[in-house]
């Protein structure tokens, strides 16, 4: 079988025989070639190993004369005949021959002419036949595409040649410097990998143009290819260089290691199993726990599972099992503690104060899950710290706004790569105790996704019925959570799922009044600030009465959050000039606070609109605290009294203003209405358009406005109220009492209608709280009209 050993990627000076067509139309030898396409110009090796070639080699080296290479169709034929062969071939001289062994020979062959196989005139001793030279169609000179063409063919074979064979500089410098195309063109169909087909498909084109086209074609697969393998081998040897490397590191280490007591895998075991015996595991913890370390033992530190079994392990001696911090039973420090870091709270204080005094006379009981819910800055996240100040506990914060993946509470189990505990079972590891205070600050902004959701995972966690053997899918072992003391905290429980309400004891923190505002920034909010811009208090001070106007005029809120933002500002003013060495004031009185926070923001003018006929205020709740509410009727020439509502009002705000309509259409005499409604239009307006506004409590406020427009009777000054209405012109209670009565102290309201069934939740309120309001309890609309309506 005759095959190719390595074409040579250069020019070889040699002596090219000059062929006569005369002499190819008599019978010459012919050597029939397996898996091989020759093409002129390029010296090719050739192995023979059959004994008819080696004859047909030998005797045509003897006259020095030339032969026909063909190459089979067929390889599986050893005896080929005409039809076997492709009928394009070369004509070819002996360059050299080479014995290797007693049988073998390699012989150096160059192709001179593509030659075309007439016939086949004999056989034996091996095959003789006539051919006749093929004609090659060259492009004109002046052919710019065909000069480019042979430019772009010149690159890629470099290419090619320097990545396959890895070619000597010499070498290489030799085929640039070559402008021998046709040579370069035929060492390139040598070299390029393809099939046989394809290559005897250009061999026998005889338009040169056309030939280089389909040779580009398949140098350009041939250079991309060669390109990905370079790529692949170069990264290869990367890896293997960089595993190569990690591994004698890791030998290294390991002898430095062993030199030094042992390797790390023993050591890490000998420091875990160190730590565990500190541990005040029970028996069935004491169990898991040395079973998973058993395990850990039996795995190589090679392996891809060792990390994640070792941080399984690592977790569990983490956890303080059974260790608690012991509670401090002194009610009266514990009292005076909570009265230190906040003012007010008498709610809460009391309830932590009543589990305390339980604690101390029981000895063991299950805390309870807390929840303090109100509008921002009264401080219920803080309030948390002091707690387990007052108790002696170690504190821990958990923001859960925003969470939404149930595995965030319960973890992920260990088999994932990069799984770790849950947030509750973290929080304790933090601690370092298993009864620490809990904040889960922001319970109402939990959210829920395809991921599950995290507050049904957070039911277990705040039932004390279920909590002693808390499971996170990380830990796989049961935690006794009963004793932490979870406080959790709300601004509005609406967005809370029952089921989750019903674990927690509900605690509202409402909004403060003024007088509380001015305690706390004096005893609370002013020292901090004042220790945070290094003043001393010596240099200055905030007079009560200026802080009043600061609360008045510069802030409008439920909690002291932007009051203590104010502060701040005075105090970097204040930092400034003791800075600068000039002379600090001792205190700024109300004629300096427009140097110190510029002009006045809120003002109670924009809210004492009862004045004009048809402008009622109303009192609403948010979450952020109670607001008033301006509720505008007005009245136009029409006809069906068709109804117009504006103010970016809900649903329910539109059907109280329907109802209050029917209503007045259905008592026009009762109501003394001296105009025919079926001749006017109605529109009802709630200012601030921007804000969504929805709510039954605006019911008496929307029926008592319009009929203010409808009789031209006005609306007592200094008038708030709040009510649900019913087609009978009854009037319900509404919720949020505390916080519409707060904001109607700071609009400067002196009078408030509520509902008689609202009374009690008055009742519930300090007097603190109520001190300088009127109320008004009534049960239906004309009550309202004879109080808010001025003859």
């Amino acid at each position: 079988m005759e095959n190719i050993i390595t074409p040579p990627p250069m020019n070889i000076i040699i002596e090219k025989k000059v062929v006569n067509p005369e002499d190819l139309a008599k019978e010459n030898p012919i050597l029939p070639m397996k898996n091989m396409i020759f093409f002129p110009d390029v010296p090719t090796p050739v192995n023979i190993v059959c004994s008819k070639s080696l004859k047909l080699v030998y005797d045509v080296q003897k006259i020095e004369g030339i032969l026909g290479v063909f190459c089979q169709k067929d390889i599986s034929v050893e005896n080929p005949k005409f039809n076997d062969l492709y009928s394009v071939g070369l004509v070819a001289q002996i360059i050299n021959i080479i014995k290797e062994g007693n049988k073998n020979i390699s012989v150096l062959l160059i192709g001179t002419h593509r030659v075309y196989l007439k016939e086949i005139t004999e056989e034996i001793p091996y095959l003789k036949g006539k051919f006749s030279i093929l004609e090659t169609i060259w492009p004109h000179k002046s052919d710019k595409e065909f000069m480019e063409q042979q430019k772009v063919l010149k690159d890629k074979l470099l290419r090619i040649l320097a990545v396959k064979l890895g070619m000597p500089e010499f070498v290489s410098n030799s085929l640039k410097q070559s402008n021998d195309y046709n040579y370069l063109a035929n060492l390139a169909f040598i070299t390029v990998e393809s099939s046989i087909e394809k290559k005897q498909e250009i061999l026998a084109c005889n338009d040169l143009k056309e030939r280089y086209n389909k040779l580009l074609f398949l140098l350009e697969q041939e250079a991309q290819l060669a390109e990905i393998k370079e790529s692949i081998r170069r990264k290869t040897q990367i890896d293997i260089n960089k595993q190569q490397k990690e591994y004698f590191l890791q030998q290294e280490m390991k002898n430095i290691q062993e030199a030094l007591g042992g390797n790390i895998h023993d050591i890490e075991i000998k420091e875990i199993k160190e730590q565990a015996a500190k541990i005040n595991f029970n028996i069935e913890q004491r169990i898991i726990f040395e079973k998973e370390l058993k395990k850990l033992e039996l795995i190589h530190q090679n392996s891809p599972d060792y990390s994640t079994h070792i941080n399984y392990v690592r977790n569990i001696v983490s956890l303080p099992w059974n260790n608690y911090t012991k509670d401090n039973f002194n009610l009266a420090r514990a009292k005076k503690m909570l009265d230190k870091d906040h003012f007010g709270l008498e709610k809460v204080k009391d309830r932590i104060i009543e589990y305390l005094a339980v604690l101390k006379l029981k000895g063991d009981m299950k805390s309870p899950a807390i929840c303090l819910y109100g509008p921002p800055g009264v401080g219920k996240t803080s309030l948390g710290r002091s707690i387990a100040n007052a108790l002696g506990r170690k504190y821990f914060r958990m923001s859960l706004g925003g969470l939404h993946d149930e595995a965030e509470i319960r973890g992920h189990r260990k088999t994932y790569i990069g799984a770790m505990p849950g947030r509750i079972i973290r929080a304790i590891q933090k601690a370092g105790s298993s009864n620490p205070v809990i904040v889960l600050d922001e319970i109402d902004k939990v959210g829920n996704d395809y991921k599950g959701d995290p507050s049904a995972a957070l039911l277990e966690v705040l039932d004390s019925e279920q909590n002693f053997a808390f499971h996170d899918n990380y830990l796989d072992i049961d935690f006794d959570l009963s004793k932490v003391l979870f406080i959790a905290t709300a601004n509005s429980l609406a967005t809370i799922s029952s089921p989750l309400l019903d674990r927690m004891e509900l605690i509202n923190v409402s909004s403060y009044v003024m007088e509380e505002k001015v305690e706390i920034a004096l005893k609370h909010l002013l020292p901090i600030q004042l220790k945070n811009h290094g003043i001393c208090k010596s240099l200055f001070h905030i007079p009560r009465k200026t802080m009043e106007i600061i609360i008045e005029f510069y802030t409008y809120e439920s909690g002291v959050r932007e009051l203590n933002k104010k502060i701040a500002k005075i105090l970097r003013k204040i930092a400034r000039i003791i800075a600068d060495g000039s002379k600090c004031p001792k205190k700024i009185t109300k004629n300096d606070l427009f140097k110190y926070l510029g002009i006045i923001e809120y003002t109670k003018d924009k809210y004492e609109n009862n004045e004009y006929i048809g402008v009622v205020t109303g009192l609403a709740w948010t979450t952020v605290g109670g607001e008033i509410l301006i509720v505008e009727a007005g009245l136009s020439k029409g006809k069906n009294a068709k109804l117009s509502l504006t103010g970016n009002l809900g649903n329910i705000m539109r059907e109280s203003a329907i109802l209050a309509l029917e209503y007045i259409k259905s008592h026009v005499i009762q109501l003394s209405i001296p105009k025919a409604l079926e001749n006017w239009n109605v529109h009802i307006h709630v200012p601030e358009g921007a804000i969504p506004k929805d709510g039954p409590s605006a019911g008496i406020t929307m029926i008592t406005a319009l009929i203010s427009a409808f009789t031209g009777r006005k609306v007592k000054p200094l008038l708030a109220m709040s009510g649900e209405i019913t087609l009978r012109g009854k009037v319900l209670p509404v919720g949020g009492i505390k916080e519409k009565i707060l904001a109607a102290k700071r609009a400067g309201i002196k009078e408030i209608i509520l509902s008689k069934e609202n009374q009690k939740h008055v009742d519930d309120i300090k007097d603190i709280y109520l001190k300088g309001l009127k109320f008004h309890y009534i049960s239906d609309i004309q009550e309202v009209l004879d109080i808010a309506l001025i003859l």
